[in-house]
Parts: structure tokens; C-alpha cells; sequence
């Protein structure tokens, strides 16, 4: 009303117009190429390149030259996906990932099964790499000995919230951090493959393994399909970009140019390290070995093998700054679709960022540290992420028939969406029929549990007006403001 009176018997200044279109609350786009490129590649390579590569190698029975093609085959499986995700991200620049495109092609009921079981399995997938950084991060302190697991705990959370409260302040910082970690662990990669590389030239035993790569026994259909499950699990992380996708600088250049960037770079990376395992190692060893990166150094680098146990946790740090970023994405658009409280959709008033829904996806990463037993009832929620990667797949299919006007600056080759619906619905009944247990039981009820609150609160939209009350005080506590709203803030 105030405004209203000032502004009676003045002219309008069309000017006035555009710097209320600018100070709009909205997300900015802060992340460029390089970023785009960092956050895809510290989202997949964490601690397991570093600590046990042994999964792929054990399945295919110390078959050297079928444990690479695995590796290959892995990579090029989760490029085919990142290419049918670069189309979606093209097309739907929005944040919330798979969310958003699964909620555009399949609806909102899909949208929210997939929320709902993500609210659980990625803070969980949060915590347990907190304490795993904790873990590495304080045992060199003890030595032999463990380190006591309140300290870890501690440690955990003091990461989680440390990264929680950066990620919620300021976009380019957490962008800055995430481009100087993946910078640190590419690094290290690089001085194993390197030393790899070096070292086979002089070892005529090295040499003759990969001579011989593929006289060894030749693995049968299932045990290849658990080396595949093993090799598929290490690239995870491909899909990251797509959460961010409304704060990529222009997204129809960079999004594609990204994923063709970093993805491939994994791929020879992951492939060169291997190589260099292989080099200083036999099969035996690695399979044996607790953490393999650490038995390469302590052959080939030994006065300063300490680098290694220092650049797992600089990975797992980055990996963490990474899949916090995307986690509090996801709770954004959820919340703007209605699926989530009000409260989590607002912006930081200073900074125009998601701050509540960090502060949301911290909060229950932080319930699972405390009884981190917690974390272990995750591992049978793996299929759903394979189910979610197929939905999203076929999300694209179904928008390509049913929107072909859509305006899509890139588009992937027909049959590879396809490729990946099949191969998705193999990789989520593959371990449910193979290994059947009552926890895959479990994890199908919690998911068709989404439909207690769905039903109510989303399709029946009930209400409690006493919840309106509550969201205006947090509101005003932590400065927030509904997106897309007029303000005089400095967003721009």
C-alpha cells in the first residue's frame, strides 16, 4: 500500500520495469563449463577408484583383459546415459535432475515415489561418505589403532555442516571448492596412471600380463553381470549435472559440451589407473589388498605413500561438496512442484540461494550419522536409482512422441534411450532375482508408502492452516523469499 502511494502522480519509467524483472528472486546462472565439468567428475570419482577396485577384477575371475573391457564397457553404458540426460537438460533447463524430467513425461505421482525414496537414500549416501572422510581423515592420527567412533561421528558432522552452510551462502564458492578438489584428485590420478605407464615399459612381467590379457578362465553370463554391477557402481555420479541445469551458463552449449568432456575423461582415467594397478600388482594382490592404491604406493612411491590415505579423503571431501550441491537441488524443485513444504522452494533474500532445502537435506544426513547402522539398510535401495535413471530414460522417449515441437537443442541418437531402459530394467531385477531377499521387500514397501502421503497431502491437497503460521516465522528467520518473486533484493 505504501508503495502504492508513493508512486501515485509519478510517470512510469519503463526502466523501472526491467530492474524489477532483474531483481525477480530467482536462481542465477553462476556455473560455466569448467564448473559443469568439475561437478561431473568429482560426483563419480570418490573413494572407490582409490580403495578397492577389486570388485570388477574378482568377478571376472583375475581375467585381466575381460576385467578392462568391463571397465569400458561400464564407462560407455554411462555415457549413453549422460547423453540422453544431456538432451532432457537441454530441453528442460530446470533443477531437480531425473525429478523433473520424470514429473514433465510420466507425471507427478512417478515424480514423487522418486522424491520420496531419494529423501532417504542420498542424505544416507551423504552420511555414509562423511564417515568415511572421517575415517581417513583421522586414522593417520592413531596409527594401528582405530580411531573412537564419537570423534568420527563428530568430524562427519562438522563436514556435513560445513559444506551445508557453504553450499547454502554462495553458489560460486561452492563451484570454486568443488573445481580445486577435483583439480586435487585428478592430480593424484594422474601420478598412478603416469607411474603406471612408466613402469610397464621396464617390467617384462608387467608386459607379459597384458600380452596374455585374456588367457586366463573366461567368466560365466552372471559373474560378468556382477563385474558389470561393480564396474557401473564406480561411474556413478553421471547424472549430476542435470540437477543444476537452471544455473548452467547458456545450458543448450554447455550441457551437452560438458558431459562429452567429462564422462570420456573418467572413462580413460578410470582405464589408465587400472593399467597401472595391474602393472605393479598381480591380480591376486589387488583382489587381497584392503585399499589398493595404498598397496601401489607403498611399492612404487614409499617414502611418501602417506599422499595416497591424504588424497582419499581430498576425494571423498570433493565427491561430498558435490552430491550435497545436487541434494539440495533436488529438494528445491520438489518443493516448488508442491511435493515438499513451501519453505523449502525459497531463496535466501542476500544470496538467491536454496538455503532452507540445504538446510533440509543436511538435517537428515546428520539423523543418519548419529545411528550410522542406519546407512547399511541403503545398500538394498541401489536397484531404485537403476529403476529412476529407467524412468527418466523413458521419460525422454515419451516427451519425444508426445511434445515433438519441444525445442531441444540437442539430441541423442533414438535407439540409445531404449538401450538404457533395457539395460535399466535388467540391472534392477538382476540382483532382486539372483540374490533374493527380504530387505528388497522392505525397500518396495517404503516406496509404495509414498502413496500414505501422496494421496492426502498431493492429490486431495489437505491442509493445516497452523503450518502457514510456522512457515512465515522461519520464513523471517532465515531471510528467505518464495522464488519468482518481485523484491528489491541484489540477486542479480
Amino acid at each position: 500500500k505504501n508503495r502504492k502511494k508513493m508512486g501515485k502522480g509519478k510517470s512510469h519509467d519503463p526502466k523501472d520495469g526491467k530492474r524489477k524483472e532483474k531483481a525477480k528472486m530467482r536462481l542465477k546462472r553462476n556455473i560455466g563449463y569448467v564448473d559443469g565439468v568439475s561437478f561431473i567428475i568429482g560426483s563419480i570419482v570418490g573413494a572407490g577408484i582409490f580403495v578397492s577396485p577389486t570388485g570388477v577384477l574378482k568377478h571376472s575371475l583375475l581375467n585381466v583383459g575381460v576385467a578392462l573391457t568391463i571397465w569400458t564397457a561400464s564407462g560407455l553404458v554411462s555415457l549413453m546415459g549422460s547423453l540422453c540426460y544431456a538432451e532432457l537438460g537441454t530441453a528442460l533447463p530446470f533443477s531437480g535432475g531425473e525429478y523433473s524430467h520424470i514429473k514433465r513425461g510420466l507425471g507427478s505421482l512417478p515424480a514423487f515415489v522418486f522424491i520420496w525414496t531419494s529423501t532417504f537414500t542420498k542424505p544416507a549416501s551423504n552420511a555414509a561418505r562423511a564417515l568415511l572422510f572421517a575415517e581417513y581423515a583421522t586414522q593417520p592420527f592413531y596409527g594401528i589403532c582405530p580411531a573412537p567412533e564419537v570423534l568420527k561421528k563428530c568430524l562427519a558432522l562438522a563436514v556435513l555442516w560445513s559444506l551445508g552452510i557453504l553450499n547454502g551462502c554462495s553458489v560460486k564458492m561452492a563451484a570454486w571448492v568443488q573445481t580445486v578438489f577435483t583439480l586435487l584428485k585428478m592430480m593424484t590420478l594422474s601420478v598412478i596412471a603416469i607411474g603406471g605407464i612408466v613402469l610397464v615399459g621396464g617390467r617384462k612381467e608387467s608386459l607379459a600380463r597384458f600380452e596374455d590379457a585374456f588367457s586366463s578362465e573366461i567368466p560365466n553370463a552372471s559373474q560378468i553381470a556382477e563385474a558389470f554391477f561393480q564396474g557401473l557402481y564406480a561411474y556413478g555420479g553421471w547424472w549430476s549435472l542435470n540437477y543444476m541445469a537452471e544455473e548452467m551458463k547458456n545450458p543448450s552449449r554447455n550441457i551437452p559440451l560438458t558431459v562429452m568432456t567429462a564422462v570420456p575423461a573418467v572413462i580413460v582415467f578410470y582405464l589408465l589407473v587400472n593399467i597401472s594397478y595391474l602393472t605393479v600388482l598381480t591380480p591376486k594382490e589387488i583382489v587381497s589388498s584392503v585399499a589398493v592404491a595404498v598397496t601401489w604406493a607403498d611399492r612404487v612411491i614409499p617414502s611418501v605413500a602417506w599422499i595416497i590415505p591424504l588424497s582419499v579423503a581430498v576425494s571423498i571431501f570433493g565427491a561430498l561438496n558435490s552430491s550435497m550441491f545436487t541434494l539440495g537441488r533436488l529438494s528445491y524443485a520438489g518443493s516448488q512442484s508442491g511435493h515438499l513444504p513451501v519453505l523449502i522452494s525459497m531463496l535466501n533474500v542476500h544470496s538467491c540461494t536454496p538455503a532452507p532445502a540445504m538446510i533440509f537435506s543436511t538435517t537428515i544426513a546428520s539423523i543418519f550419522i548419529i545411528p550410522s547402522d542406519l546407512i547399511t539398510l541403503t545398500n538394498y535401495f541401489g536397484f531404485s536409482a537403476w529403476l529412476m535413471i529407467g524412468l527418466t530414460c523413458a521419460s525422454l522417449i515419451v516427451l519425444r512422441y508426445r511434445e515433438p515441437h519441444l525445442h531441444r537443442p540437442y539430441k541423442v541418437f533414438l535407439p540409445v534411450p531404449f538401450v538404457m531402459v533395457a539395460m535399466s530394467s535388467f540391472l534392477v531385477l538382476a540382483p532382486i532375482v539372483w540374490s533374493p531377499n527380504l530387505q528388497y521387500v522392505y525397500a518396495f514397501l517404503f516406496m509404495l508408502g509414498s502413496l500414505i502421503v501422496y494421496l492426502p497431502f498431493i492429490h486431495f491437497k489437505l491442509h493445516f492452516p497452523f503450518l502457514d503460521k510456522i512457515t512465515c516465522h522461519l520464513q523471517l528467520l532465515l531471510e528467505v523469499s518464495p522464488a519468482d518473486e518481485s523484491t528489491e533484493s541484489k540477486c542479480e
